[in-house]
C-alpha cells in the first residue's frame, strides 16, 4: 500500500495543534507537528477569538511539517469547536475578530427569540440542543444590537469554513459544522428558511453545505510561497471536532455510547436519523450531522472546562500539573460535595472555584475546603451527570447500551474513566486520545480514496490504538450516592 501523509489542524477552546498521520498497510501512524494555546481574548468586556492569530500558527504548523519534517503533506483539513462564525465582507476580508460563544452578549437571547418562535416549535423545527451561544442565538443577536461585523458581513463561514477559506479562497459551510448552529433542517443539508425570517437575517450570507470528505480547493499561492508548500488539497473534513471524534470510535455495531471528553463531554450515540419529539425537547439532547448520513444524538455536558477554570484561578499561587491534580483529588474526602456541572453560574464566571463554593451553599452542601476537594468534586459530578445522560439516553431508544467509549483528553484520565465506568454501571473503553485529530486524518484519506468507509476508519483505529477497559466497581455505593445527586440537581 502506498504510503500517505495527510495533516490536521486540530483547533480547542484552549489550544490547537497541527497532527501529522501517516497511512500505510491499513495503520495509523500520528506525529505531533506543532502545538500552540488557543484563548478567547477579552476587550471591552467582549469575548473574541484572535482567527489571525489562529491562522498564523496554523501555517506555522504547515511550515514545520515540510522544513523540519520533510514532508509535504497529500492534503490538509481543520476541525475546530461548534457554533462560533465569521463575518467575510466584500473585499472578501474577515471582517471583525469573531465573538467567542462564552460571551456574555447572548445571556438574555433566547427568551427574546421565544417571543417570536416558541421554544417548542424552535426544538421541533431543528431538533438541536436549546443553549444561549447557539449561532441561532449569536447571529440574532448581532442583527438586533446592529453589530458592527454583522453590519459590514456579506458572508458568514463557521469557524473551520473561515480558515479553510483562508488557506483557500473558497467559501463553503461544512455540514458537521453547520449542523451545530440551529440554522439548518434536521439531518437536511438544507437552512431552516423560517428562522432567518423570524430574525430579519437574509439566508444569502450563508454558503452551500458540503458533506465531510469535500474537496474545496487548493493552498492559496501566496501561501504556498510563505510555507513552502505545494499546490496541495484543502479538504472539508467533519470539521466540528466532536464530529471527527466520533468517526474514529473503535466501535462495531450499535450497541455502544460515547462521551467525546475535553472542554467539554459530548455524551450521545450515534443514529441514522434524528431523534425529535417533546419528550426529547425536555431531556434537551441535540441531533447534529455526522459521517456517512448519521447523526449524533448528544448532549452538551461542561466538561473539563470546570477544572480548567479551577486550575487558571489557582496558577497565580500554584502551577499544577494535570498528574498533581488527579493526585490531589485521589486524598481528598469521597462525596463530601456534588455539583451540577451544567448549571449556567458555571458557563464562564470570573472565578471558578468561588462559583463552585456558592453552588455548594444554594444547594445546602459544605464546600470544598482544599484544591483536592474542589478536583473530587468536579470528577465525581461529572460521573454522576453522565450517568443521568445514559438513563436520558436509554428512555428514548429501543436497544440496550452495553458498553461507553471515552475518546479525547478525557481517556487519558485514569481515574476519570473508573468514576465514570462506577457511575453508569457499565464497561468503559478509553482511548484513543487523540480521536479528534484521528477522525480528521481518516476522513481526509477517505477523500484521497485510501480508506473506503467509517466501518473502514473504525477498524484502522482498531489495528493502530490501544484502548483500555474499565469494569464498574462499588455499585451500591455509587448507586446511593446518585440518588444523592439527583435531589441535588433536581
Amino acid at each position: 500500500m502506498t504510503t500517505r501523509n495527510f495533516l490536521a489542524f486540530d483547533l480547542g477552546a484552549s489550544s490547537g495543534r497541527a497532527m501529522l498521520g501517516t497511512v500505510s498497510n491499513q495503520r495509523l501512524k500520528l506525529t505531533e507537528i506543532h502545538r500552540f494555546e488557543n484563548r478567547m481574548v477579552e476587550i471591552d468586556n467582549h469575548f473574541y477569538w484572535n482567527i489571525f492569530s489562529i491562522f498564523d500558527e496554523l501555517k506555522t504548523g504547515l511550515k514545520k511539517c515540510i522544513r523540519d519534517f520533510g514532508i509535504q503533506p497529500d492534503s490538509i483539513a481543520i476541525d475546530t469547536w461548534g457554533v462560533d462564525f465569521a463575518f467575510i465582507d466584500r473585499e472578501g476580508m474577515i471582517a471583525s475578530l469573531p465573538f467567542a460563544y462564552r460571551d456574555h452578549r447572548t445571556d438574555t437571547a433566547m427568551e427574546e427569540f421565544y417571543k417570536i418562535i416558541p421554544k417548542e416549535e424552535l426544538y421541533l423545527m431543528t431538533g438541536i440542543q436549546l443553549m444561549q451561544f447557539n449561532s441561532l442565538f449569536q447571529l440574532f443577536v448581532n442583527h438586533q444590537t446592529k453589530s458592527p461585523q454583522y453590519e459590514t458581513g456579506k458572508d458568514l463561514l463557521f469557524m473551520p469554513d473561515a480558515l479553510s477559506y483562508l488557506f483557500c479562497g473558497v467559501k463553503k459551510n461544512e455540514f458537521s459544522i453547520a449542523s451545530t448552529s440551529q440554522l439548518l433542517k434536521p439531518g437536511k443539508l438544507a437552512y431552516e428558511e423560517k428562522l432567518f425570517k423570524a430574525m430579519g437575517v437574509d439566508l444569502s450570507i450563508m454558503q452551500e453545505i458540503v458533506l465531510p470528505g469535500t474537496l474545496l480547493g487548493m493552498i492559496k499561492p501566496e501561501v504556498q510561497k510563505e510555507t513552502g508548500s505545494r499546490a496541495i488539497p484543502v479538504i472539508a473534513v467533519a470539521s466540528h471536532d466532536t464530529a471527527s471524534a466520533i468517526a474514529s470510535v473503535p466501535a462495531s455495531g450499535k450497541n455502544w455510547a460515547y462521551i467525546s471528553s475535553g472542554t467539554w463531554s459530548l455524551m450521545g450515540i450515534e443514529s441514522d436519523k434524528p431523534l425529535i419529539s417533546k419528550e426529547i425537547l425536555n431531556l434537551n439532547f441535540t441531533n447534529e450531522g455526522g459521517v456517512e448520513g448519521t447523526t449524533r444524538f448528544l448532549k452538551n455536558i461542561m466538561g473539563m472546562w470546570l477544572l480548567q477554570e479551577c486550575r487558571r484561578v489557582w496558577s497565580q499561587e500554584v502551577n499544577y500539573s494535570w498528574n498533581e491534580m488527579v493526585d490531589l483529588s485521589t486524598r481528598a474526602q469521597p462525596f463530601k460535595c456534588l455539583i451540577d456541572p451544567d448549571d449556567t453560574n458555571f458557563l464562564n464566571p470570573a472565578d471558578m472555584p468561588e462559583a463552585i463554593t456558592n453552588y455548594c451553599l444554594k444547594t445546602g452542601q459544605t464546600p470544598p475546603q482544599s484544591h483536592g476537594e474542589f478536583i473530587r468534586c468536579i470528577f465525581e459530578s461529572l460521573a454522576m451527570k453522565y450517568r443521568l445522560t445514559l438513563d436520558s439516553i436509554r428512555s428514548v431508544i429501543s436497544y440496550p447500551i452495553e458498553k461507553v467509549h471515552i475518546i479525547g483528553g478525557g481517556a487519558n484520565n485514569e481515574l476519570l474513566c473508573q468514576y465514570s465506568a462506577n457511575a453508569l454501571g457499565l464497561p468503559v473503553v478509553a482511548g484513543p486520545i487523540e480521536a479528534t485529530a484521528i477522525g480528521n486524518i481518516l476522513i481526509q484519506a477517505k477523500a484521497m480514496h485510501s480508506v473506503d468507509s467509517l466501518e473502514g476508519i473504525r477498524t484502522m483505529v482498531r489495528n493502530s490504538f490501544d484502548t483500555k477497559t474499565f469494569e464498574p466497581q462499588d455499585p451500591s455505593l455509587w448507586e446511593t450516592q446518585l440518588e444523592r445527586f439527583r435531589k441535588i440537581v433536581n
